[in-house]
C-alpha cells in the first residue's frame, strides 16, 4: 500500500509499504472523479507536478483535514495508484475495500454541494445544502457505494471543506438516497445481506467504464477475480456471480453450527442472562489483566461443575461486543459433550472460523483454494483436524487480521481431541497477536497443560464474588417463582432464606431446586423445601429416589430406561425419536404431550427444547454414569447399546414411510437433489438402502422397488444434474418399460412427444455411463478397494470417478499428448498414467497432486501395478518406481499371466471368464480399453463413453451348463 505523508512544512510525499511493515493509522479520501486531465497522478506527484490541476485541490483538503484529526498519512486513489502498472491496479482494485475499511476516517469530499454564507437567523440558507446534498452525483457512482460502507467512520465534506455530517448522523437522508438499510450504515457485517440485496444497492448506479460496476461490488461480495477490461458488463457480472456461488459454497460445507445461535439456545435453557450474576468478573483484576496488558493472551476460568461458568462466559461476550465493536474481531465456541455436532476439537475449530468468516469474509480465501480443489471432505474426513489447524494458524499470521479475542467454554467437554486442542490454544497464544479465554472443570489434565501457559481465574477462589453473583441469581429466580405461583411474603422469603443457606455457591443447585418448585402446588411449597439437599450429587440422588417412588412401578421402570438412552445415544433425539428407541413408547408417536408428561416424571435430570431431549447439564449425565450405572444398565451398558441399535435398524428398514416416499415422491426428491446440487449423495443412499434391504427376504417387494429406483438414479443422474426437469421428460421416455418408477410416475410423462422410441423392458447390465472426457477413453482402471475408477483419455486427461455415485473426484492435468493407460496402487493411495509423451506420472489419488514423473523411451499401452506397490508392470518389461526421486527408471524382463475371472479378450470383441470367451460384443461395445473388479467391468468407448457391466454369478459356467 502507498500512502501520503504529510511533512512538517505542510507538504507531502509518498510512502511505500511493502511485505510485513505495520500500517500506521491513515486518512482515506472518497470522492467523484473529474475529467481524466484535471485528476493529480502518481506520474504527477513522482515529477513534482500537478499543483495547477483542479483534482490537487481535493488531495491538499484531504491531507488539512487529515492533519487537523491528527493523522500523519493519507490516501488518495488518484495519484496513491501506478495505474500504468497492470498489476498495481489489480491488485489495488481487489485491495478496495479493505483499504477503506482499514481507514481511521475517511472524508467524502463532495464537489456539487456548496454551503452559501449564512446569517444566523436566515432559515432558508441555513438548510439549502441538503437538497444540493440529496441530488449529489457521489450518490450515483458505482465506485462510492464501497466507500460508504466500507469505512466505520465517514464523514461528508462540502465543497468549500465545511462539515455537513457524518453517515450515522445523516443516515435517514443516505438510506433515502441510496435505499441502504440502517443497519448496514451502522457497521452490520455486509454478509448478513442477501446477494440479491446488495446487488440492487449497486442498481442505480454508473460507471465511467461498463466493467466497474461489477468490479466495484468485488469487496461488498469479499470477492477476487481478474480484472478483464474490454469483457464488458455481462461478462464480468457472469465472472462476479460465480466467485460468489464458489464463496457461498464453501461457507455452506464449511458451516457446523454457528455459536451465536448455539449461544441463545443455552442462554435461553438457563433462563436469561443475568447481568448481576457475572458483572463481579470485568472489575476481577485477572480479567483486567488479560484485557489492558499486551503481553497476557491467555485467562483459564476453572471450577467445579453448577458454578456458572458458561454464563460468565455468555456475559464475557456480551461485554467484549460492545466495547470492542468494529476494532477488532471476536469470536466463541461452546462445547457440550451431549452433542456431536460440538463435543470435539475439529468442531471448535470449525465454530471459531466460522464467526471470523463473518466478520471478515476475506480470511475465507484460507480455505476457498483447498476447498475447491477437494470439496467438503477438506472438513470432515480424517485429515480433518490436520488441514483446518494448518489453515487457522495460517489465519491468524494474516498481517491484515485485527485484534482478535477467542473464547472457548467447557473444554473438559471437548470428548474428542482435547490435546490437540489444548495444544493449538497454548501455541497460538504465545505465537500470535491473538487473546484466549477458556473455562472448564478442575481437571488435573487441563491443569497440567494450562497452569504456566496463562493466567489462571479459579471460581474457588473468588468465592465470595461467586457467592454474591448466586445470590443475585436466587433473588432473581425466587422473585419469577413468587410472581408465578402467588407467594405471600412468607413463603417468598422461607424460600429465600432456605436457598441462601444451602446453595453452596452453586447456580445449577438453585436452577434445579426452583425447577422443583416451579412444579409443586403452592400449599407444599414450605414442606417441600426441606427436601432439598444441598449439593449437586445429593440433589441428583434425590431425584433418583423420586424415580424409585413413583405409585407405578412400570413408571419407574421406564424413567430408567428413558435416562439409560439419553445417557448412551450419540447425539440428542427427538421425542419422536425417542418413541421410536423405546419399546414402552411405540404407541405415543403423535401424542407429544403425553411424552411430554413421561419426561417429566425423570424428575430434573432432562429438559426439552424445541422437542429435543437434553440433558439439564453434563454432571447429571457423569452422576448417572458414576453413581447410578448398575440401576440404569442392570443387564451391562453393552446391552443397551445393542437394543438401541436394534430398534435403529428395525426402524430404518421397516418404516411404511420408505415404500410411500419412493412411490410418491421419488421423481420430485430427485429434482431436488439436482436443485442441491447432491445427485450423488442421492445414489450413494440408495446403493446404502438397498443394502439393508437384502438381508430382509420378508420385504422382497420393497426390495424390487429400491433395486429399480436405484438403478433410476445412476442411468439418468447426468441428465438430471445438468437439467433437474429432466426427471419428468428423459427418465420417463427412455426408462424400461418395466420400470416400477417408470409405471408409477406415468401421469408425469410429456404429453407433447406424440411418438416415442421404442426400449426395452428392463435394464441391461450397464449400471451407469460416467461422462466428462472431450476425446476417447483409452484405458480404465477399477481402485483395489473397488470406490473409484481411473479413466485415462485423448483429451491428455486422468479422470478419477466414484464407483458408487459417478462423480468425478479429480481430473489429474500434466500429459502433452494422448494418456494411453492407467493403474492403481493395491492400496488405492496413488495411481499411475502413461502417455504417448513417453512418460509415466504418478498421482496422489485424493489430492491429484503428482508426486513424480518417469521418463520412458517409448509409449506404454499397457501398465500395472505389483502388489507391493515397488513395480510397475509393462510390455516393455517391469519398471521399479521410487516415488522419492525422478531418476531414469529401471527396466527388468517382462512377464505374463493368465488373467483369472472375469476380463476381456486381447482383441477386445469377447468377455471372457478365466480367459474363455464367453459373451461376443458388438463393434459399438467394443472397447479400447478395460478395467476389471470382481463381478464388474469396466469399458472405456471410442465415444469417449464409459460404460460398466455388472454379472450376478461368480461363475457362469453353473449357469450355462448344459448350452456351452
Amino acid at each position: 500500500m502507498r500512502l501520503l505523508r504529510l511533512e512538517v512544512d505542510g507538504e507531502f510525499s509518498l510512502t511505500d509499504f511493502v511485505g510485513g511493515d505495520t500500517i500506521p493509522p491513515y486518512a482515506i479520501l472518497s470522492h467523484t472523479w473529474g475529467l481524466d486531465g484535471e485528476e493529480v497522478t502518481f506520474k504527477d506527484l513522482v515529477d513534482g507536478t500537478g499543483h495547477d490541476k483542479t483534482g490537487y485541490k481535493k488531495i491538499r483538503f484531504c491531507g488539512d483535514q487529515a492533519r487537523h484529526d491528527d493523522l500523519q498519512y493519507f490516501w488518495v486513489d488518484t495519484c496513491c495508484i501506478d495505474k500504468s502498472k497492470p498489476a498495481e491496479l489489480q491488485e489495488a482494485i481487489n485491495s478496495m475495500f479493505r483499504w477503506y475499511h482499514n481507514a481511521t476516517r475517511c472524508y467524502v469530499y463532495l464537489s456539487d454541494v456548496l454551503t452559501a454564507e449564512q446569517k444566523e437567523d436566515d432559515w432558508l440558507t441555513k438548510f439549502a445544502w441538503k437538497s444540493a446534498f440529496q441530488t449529489s452525483r457521489w450518490f450515483t457512482r458505482g465506485w462510492t457505494l464501497q466507500e460508504l460502507l466500507a469505512p466505520v467512520s465517514v464523514e461528508f465534506f462540502s465543497y468549500e471543506g465545511k462539515r455537513l455530517g457524518d453517515k450515522i448522523s445523516l443516515q435517514q437522508q443516505i438510506c433515502e438516497i441510496t435505499g441502504v438499510p440502517r443497519s448496514a450504515l451502522q457497521g452490520a457485517h455486509l454478509s448478513q445481506f442477501s446477494d440479491k440485496a446488495r446487488f440492487s444497492w449497486i442498481q442505480c448506479r454508473q460507471t465511467k467504464v461498463e466493467e466497474d460496476k461489477a468490479y466495484s461490488l468485488l469487496g461488498i461480495f469479499d470477492v477476487e477475480m481478474p480484472l478483464r477490461y474490454g469483457e464488458g458488463s455481462a461478462s464480468a457480472f457472469k465472472r462476479l456471480e460465480k466467485e460468489i456461488d464458489k464463496l457461498n459454497k464453501c461457507l455452506q460445507d464449511f458451516h457446523l453450527t454457528d455459536p451465536s445461535y448455539d449461544k441463545k439456545r443455552i442462554e435461553d435453557t438457563k433462563g436469561g442472562l443475568l447481568k448481576d450474576s457475572y458483572c463481579w468478573i470485568l472489575n476481577n483484576p485477572e480479567f483486567q489483566r488479560w484485557r489492558n496488558d499486551q503481553q497476557s493472551q491467555l485467562l483459564w476460568i476453572k471450577g467445579n461443575p453448577g458454578k456458572g461458568k458458561t454464563m460468565l462466559l455468555c456475559g464475557i461476550v456480551n461485554e467484549l461486543e460492545e466495547s470492542i465493536a468494529r476494532t477488532a474481531l471476536l469470536s466463541y465456541f461452546f462445547c457440550q459433550a451431549t452433542d456431536s455436532r460440538i463435543n470435539n476439537a475439529t468442531a471448535v475449530l470449525r465454530g471459531l472460523m466460522y464467526l471470523l468468516f463473518i466478520q471478515q469474509p476475506s480470511l475465507v480465501s484460507y480455505i476457498r483454494k483447498k476447498h475447491d480443489h477437494t470439496g467438503k471432505t477438506l472438513f470432515e474426513d480424517t485429515n480433518a483436524w490436520v488441514a483446518l489447524s494448518e489453515i487457522f494458524t495460517n489465519i491468524l499470521k494474516d498481517p491484515s487480521l485485527n485484534s482478535t479475542y477467542l473464547i472457548v467454554d467447557a473444554l473438559d467437554e471437548c470428548v474428542k481431541d482435547l490435546p490437540k486442542l489444548l495444544n493449538f490454544i497454548i501455541h497460538s497464544s504465545v505465537s500470535f497477536r491473538v487473546k484466549w479465554i477458556v473455562s472448564s472443570r478442575n481437571w488435573p489434565y487441563i491443569e497440567e497443560r494450562l497452569k504456566n501457559a496463562g493466567q489462571n481465574l479459579s471460581l474457588e477462589l473468588n468465592a465470595e464474588s461467586v457467592s454474591t453473583a448466586v445470590k443475585f441469581f436466587i433473588q432473581h429466580k425466587v422473585l419469577q417463582l413468587a410472581e408465578r405461583k402467588s407467594y405471600n411474603d412468607r413463603t417468598r422469603e422461607a424460600v429465600l432464606s432456605h436457598l441462601y443457606l444451602h446453595a453452596n455457591d452453586t447456580f445449577l443447585w438453585v436452577a434445579l431446586v426452583c425447577q422443583n418448585l416451579e412444579e409443586t402446588p403452592l400449599r407444599n411449597t414450605l414442606a417441600k423445601l426441606n427436601t432439598y439437599p444441598p449439593g449437586l450429587n445429593s440433589f441428583y440422588e434425590r431425584m433418583m429416589q423420586q424415580i424409585r417412588n413413583l405409585d407405578d412401578a412400570d413408571d419407574a421402570d421406564l424413567c430408567k430406561r428413558i435416562l439409560a438412552l439419553i445417557a448412551i445415544v450419540y447425539q440428542p433425539i427427538t421425542l419422536k425419536e425417542l418413541t421410536s428407541l423405546t419399546e414402552m413408547l411405540e404407541d405415543m408417536t403423535d401424542d407429544l404431550e403425553s411424552l411430554r408428561e413421561v419426561i417429566s416424571l425423570c424428575g430434573s435430570f432432562l429438559t426439552i427444547r424445541q422437542d429435543i431431549i437434553y440433558f439439564v447439564h453434563q454432571s447429571a449425565k457423569d452422576f448417572l454414569f458414576t453413581k447410578a450405572s448398575n440401576e440404569i444398565y442392570p443387564s451391562g451398558i453393552e446391552k443397551a447399546h445393542y437394543i438401541a441399535f436394534s430398534r435403529s435398524l428395525q426402524v430404518m428398514i421397516d418404516l411404511q414411510d420408505v415404500n410411500d416416499f419412493i412411490r410418491k415422491k421419488y421423481l420430485y426428491w430427485l429434482e431436488a437433489l439436482s436443485l442441491c446440487k447432491s445427485m450423488s449423495d442421492g445414489v450413494v443412499s440408495m446403493a446404502k438402502l438397498e443394502a439393508l434391504l437384502q438381508s430382509r427376504q420378508d420385504l422382497a417387494a420393497l426390495l424390487d422397488l429400491v433395486h429399480d429406483a436405484r438403478r433410476f438414479i445412476m442411468y439418468f443422474k447426468q441428465a438430471i444434474e445438468q437439467s433437474p426437469l429432466q426427471a419428468y421428460t428423459s427418465t420417463l421416455i427412455f426408462s424400461p418399460a418395466c420400470s416400477l418408477i417408470r409405471k408409477l410416475f406415468e401421469k408425469e410423462e410429456p404429453k407433447w412427444i406424440a411418438t416415442k422410441p421404442a426400449v426395452g423392458d428392463n435394464w441391461n447390465a450397464c449400471l451407469q455411463t460416467l461422462e466428462g472426457h472431450s476425446n476417447s477413453v483409452l484405458s480404465v482402471a477399477f481402485s483395489p478397494d473397488s470406490t473409484r475408477l481411473a479413466s485415462a483419455s485423448g483429451d491428455y486427461t486422468v479422470k478419477i470417478w466414484d464407483a458408487s455415485s459417478g462423480e468425478c473426484l479429480q481430473t489429474l492435468k500434466g500429459h502433452s499428448d494422448w494418456v494411453q493407460s492407467v493403474a492403481f496402487s493395491p492400496d488405492s493411495t496413488w495411481l499411475a498414467s502413461a502417455s504417448s509423451d513417453y512418460t509415466v506420472k504418478i498421482w496422489d489419488a485424493s489430492s491429484g497432486e503428482c508426486l513424480q514423473t518417469l521418463s520412458i523411451a517409448k509409449t506404454l499401452f499397457n501398465i500395472s501395478i505389483d502388489t507391493s506397490g515397488l513395480y510397475l508392470h509393462t510390455e516393455i518389461g517391469t519398471i521399479a518406481i521410487d516415488i522419492s526421486t525422478t531418476s531414469t527408471p529401471s527396466i527388468k524382463d517382462a512377464q505374463s499371466s493368465q488373467r483369472k475371472g472375469w476380463g476381456l479378450s486381447s482383441d477386445g470383441i469377447w468377455i471372457t471368464y478365466d480367459s474363455e470367451n464367453l459373451v461376443w460384443l458388438p463393434s459399438e461395445y467394443r472397447p479400447s480399453c478395460s478395467a476389471v473388479s470382481g463381478n464388474t467391468i469396466g469399458i472405456g468407448v471410442g465415444s469417449g463413453r464409459v460404460w460398466i457391466c455388472n454379472f450376478n454369478v461368480n461363475n457362469p459356467y453353473h449357469s450355462l451348463e448344459g448350452y456351452v
